[in-house]
């Protein structure tokens, strides 16, 4: 069995942010894992701008953006093998890989990271009535079709889901000379960034239909046109609302699902609410020694948090290396206080923190709602710490708060912890 001080699963953004920052951190013997055909990940697929912004403070490609993290990880001289698909992960951090140039094998991690990323919601899911005609993609799907292998899926197109994926593809489509009827989205806001309406839909004259939904596919071999319909505060369609938009392609950009099967069978406890591991301020799951970051963890809208979050899983992972040599698992394991969310916040990482903890916290989270003017609050032991003001906030888009040294010093030992928003 080989033996490496810590492995990490995927060699997109996330892992290889994670893989540089452990290397710096001291950790000597790390393996990057990764099923496809080159390190980047999702990234190789995303030619737009607007990738670096935080991390580099300059505008980048998606594949520009990987190249920096890639030349990091050969500078580094750090080892990764491609085509590997990782078939099992236990507790106790054994690896089981299958590549045609290794066979199946297995691999002993001190640590391991978990950086698979996410997919997409397929249609199955939906519940659309209809036949399954040709005709029919995710939004990634198409992305990879005419930014990687060359093809054009279709001339007239209809995109269900306003997602960052959907809205993007929107602008793609128009641009390779296909005409998007209409951008439909069953909530009453978009999914996506601002800036994305703006520059993908609302530039190129393309409508964007809230609160409705596909409710029929019509075609038996190829996709002949989709039926919209209205829909009500239950999300149910409003009969005498149908609109029947002639199309050849139908795009999905129905949310994206964290790739968590391995976290599963390394018993790996995940978030209702996240699909995500259950992680604390290390980024650390609650079985020790296995650490996650990027969209295995929840799902980011922009990939510079991504990149943000696995440096800190990786410099963490390399701490928790050296630290098991000193100590034994039981000592480095501190009791735990969960992150409650309230007052429209969907959801919080890190879902829980040490209760002794006096180092700066940075907590990202989503609402459940669109918000106008509103006040983030934290609330520790029950008392109001701290106030941060907004103008707006929306699901679409991933909100975060610092809580200082100082305020968690002040608070002591933490027997509660509460994010919750409150309108102005």
């Amino acid at each position: 069995m080989e033996k490496y001080e810590i492995v990490i699963i995927g060699g997109g953004p996330a892992g290889l942010a994670a893989a540089a920052e452990a290397k710096r951190a001291g950790a000597e013997k790390i393996l990057i894992l990764e099923r496809d055909d080159r390190l980047g990940g999702i990234l190789n697929q995303c030619i737009h701008n607007g990738f670096g912004l935080h991390t580099f403070k300059e505008e980048l490609t998606g594949p520009e953006y990987a190249a920096r993290f890639i030349e990091q990880v050969k500078q580094l001289s750090m080892e990764y093998r491609l085509h590997t698909m990782v078939m099992d992960i236990t507790k106790e951090r054994v690896i089981t890989a299958m590549s045609s140039e290794r066979s199946i094998y297995q691999i002993q991690a001190k640590a391991v990271i978990l950086a698979m990323g996410c997919r997409e919601r397929p249609r199955g899911a939906l519940n659309i009535p209809g036949y399954r005609p040709a005709g029919i993609y995710t939004a990634g799907s198409a992305q990879r079709l005419v930014n990687m292998e060359g093809y054009l899926p279709g001339k007239e197109v209809v995109i269900l889901g306003s997602g960052d994926i959907g809205l993007i593809m929107a602008r793609r489509m128009t641009l390779e000379g296909a005409h998007v009827n209409v951008v439909a989205e069953l909530m009453p806001y978009s999914g996506g960034l601002k800036r994305n309406i703006v520059q993908c839909l609302d530039d190129y004259g393309i409508p964007l239909k809230l609160s409705h939904t596909v409710v029929k596919i019509h075609g038996k071999k190829r996709v002949e046109g989709v039926t919209l319909a209205q829909v009500d505060a239950q999300a149910k369609p409003i009969p005498g609302t149908e609109e029947f938009y002639p199309c050849d392609t139908l795009l999905l950009s129905v949310g994206l699902l964290p790739e968590n099967e391995l976290s599963r069978q390394a018993e790996v406890p995940l978030s209702p609410v996240t699909n995500g591991p259950i992680v604390d301020e290390n980024l650390e799951t609650e079985v020790p020694g296995i650490f996650a970051c990027g969209n295995v963890l929840h799902v980011h809208d922009l990939v510079d948090f991504v990149s943000e979050e696995a440096a800190q899983a990786g410099r963490a992972a390399a701490e928790y290396v050296k630290e098991t040599q000193k100590l034994q698992k039981e000592e480095i394991q501190r009791e735990c206080v969960p992150v409650q969310t309230s007052g429209g916040v969907r959801y919080a990482v890190p879902s829980r923190l040490h209760k002794k903890q006096h180092q700066a916290q940075k907590i990202r989270f989503r609402v459940s709602q669109v918000f106008g003017a509103c006040k983030i609050q934290v609330y520790l032991n029950e008392e109001l710490v701290l106030e941060k003001k907004k103008r707006s906030a929306a699901p679409g888009e991933m909100e975060q708060i610092l809580i200082p040294e100082k305020v968690l010093e002040a608070a002591g030992e933490i027997r509660s912890i509460r994010l919750q928003m409150e309108e102005v």
